[in-house]
């Protein structure tokens, strides 16, 4: 085979940087992942309900940055992180979600998600993931984040393992919805399922404590009207 026919594909600022980081997160954080699937049927139902009262649509990523916001306020060690032998609790809960944009994959944070009712994340979201798609995210609009979230749902990814951002301490990654059948009462039934895998800095959060926000942001799925 000609060696000349070998090419390259350069990187991009964005791709660098964000390479730059990953590998220095994965170093310096000994991480552990753990794993359930929620039953979201309620929350697909109550969507096109919402979009008819709002006059605009509620996209599942909403209802999720809204639901860790939630639980990270009760389950505060999530936004903390390691400074002069303590943990340093985050003045706030700044979720910051990626997106994949041309430039490469970029991610926009939602400052004080925790205040924010969900269309006004839903609105926020639809805004930021427009920006990012034509290059228009201002610096301020990624700066900031403290705990993170990334989707692969759109793309038929059943569930996979994210990796912490440097500034972050915690990472939920979000799979597809997936019809399911599962036993109820003697019977089988379908349900939207969707798998949530919760990955987070050991020196901080113990198993335990990972366990009880994961499950606290299934059941604040699994109960959609409590997040509208």
């Amino acid at each position: 085979m000609d060696s000349k026919l070998t090419h390259y594909v350069p990187l991009t600022r964005i791709q660098k940087l964000i390479g730059e980081r990953m590998l220095k997160a994965r170093r310096s954080k000994p991480c552990f992942y753990i794993e359930l699937r929620a039953d979201v049927t309620e929350l697909m139902g109550l969507r096109p309900k919402l979009r008819k009262s709002l006059g605009f649509k509620i996209t599942t990523n909403a209802f999720f940055i809204r639901a860790l916001a939630i639980a990270t306020k009760e389950y505060p060690l999530m936004v903390g992180k390691l400074e002069d032998g303590n943990i340093r609790i985050a003045d706030a809960i700044n979720v910051g979600f990626a997106v994949n944009a041309p430039q490469g994959l970029v991610v926009p944070v939602i400052k004080n998600a925790d205040k924010k009712t969900l269309a006004e994340i839903a609105g926020l979201e639809k805004i930021l993931t427009e920006k990012a798609r034509s290059n228009k995210l201002t610096l301020a609009e990624m700066e900031g984040e403290t705990v993170a979230l990334s989707n692969l749902g759109a793309y038929g990814i059943d569930s996979f393992v994210g990796i912490v951002p440097p500034p972050a301490s915690t990472i939920l990654a979000v799979g597809n919805v997936v019809s399911t059948v599962i036993p109820k009462d003697g019977k089988a039934i379908t349900r939207k399922m969707v798998s949530l895998c919760l990955v987070v800095d050991r020196r901080i959060i113990n198993e335990a404590y990972a366990a009880e926000f994961l499950n606290f942001i299934k059941e604040q799925l699994q109960n959609p009207q409590q997040l509208a």
